[in-house]
């Protein structure tokens, strides 16, 4: 079930232009998560649309992923104020949303740090979970899930294009 149209759960719901739901394919057993929609985002209601969303297209292609056959979405359903991070109570408000769009998936690659933190329910360092599949239950029994770098962190760092890549790769193979 996705929040009301008029969804206030959080403050988050004050300052949204559009609700961002999921993208792709809901009923794939992969999904990709990502932290929260991004000024395109919330214009077009549609997931990784913006610069990020270039980014991941691009390596998605290399990774033999298309869009339509998998689950974009992010932790929250609307867009954070000035790009932050989302808070851990507004994290909390759309959880219920984002467990439901997870149901019945086998393989859930979490794109970010926040997007991990919160999939998991605690504190990480991306270097020591970044690319390492894990047994995790998110809420209906255990599935795979992975950690990698967020597709804005290629735009610094060009190295983490190959690591997102190759997570993607992995996502692929369980389709």
């Amino acid at each position: 079930m996705p929040p009301e149209p008029d969804c206030r759960r959080c403050r988050l719901g004050e300052g949204r232009t559009n609700l961002v739901l999921f993208s792709g394919d809901g009923d794939s057993k992969v999904a990709l998560v990502g932290e929260a929609p991004g000024a395109q985002e919330d214009i077009r209601g549609i997931p990784f649309v913006g610069r990020a969303g270039k980014i991941l297209d691009g390596l998605m292609a290399e990774a033999g992923l298309d869009r339509g056959r998998i689950m974009i979405t992010n932790t929250v359903k609307c867009r954070p104020p000035g790009n932050r991070r989302p808070k851990a109570d507004e994290m909390a408000a759309c959880r219920p949303f984002l467990q439901e769009e997870l149901k019945g998936k086998r393989f859930v690659l979490a794109l970010g740090l926040s997007a991990a933190e919160d999939l998991l329910g605690k504190r990480m360092v991306m270097k020591d979970v970044c690319n390492r599949p894990m047994r995790a239950d998110l809420g209906h029994g255990e599935i795979t899930v992975m950690f990698t770098y967020h597709p804005s962190a290629c735009i610094y760092r060009p190295a983490a294009k190959d690591v997102l890549r190759d997570a993607l790769k992995a996502a692929a193979s369980y389709l």
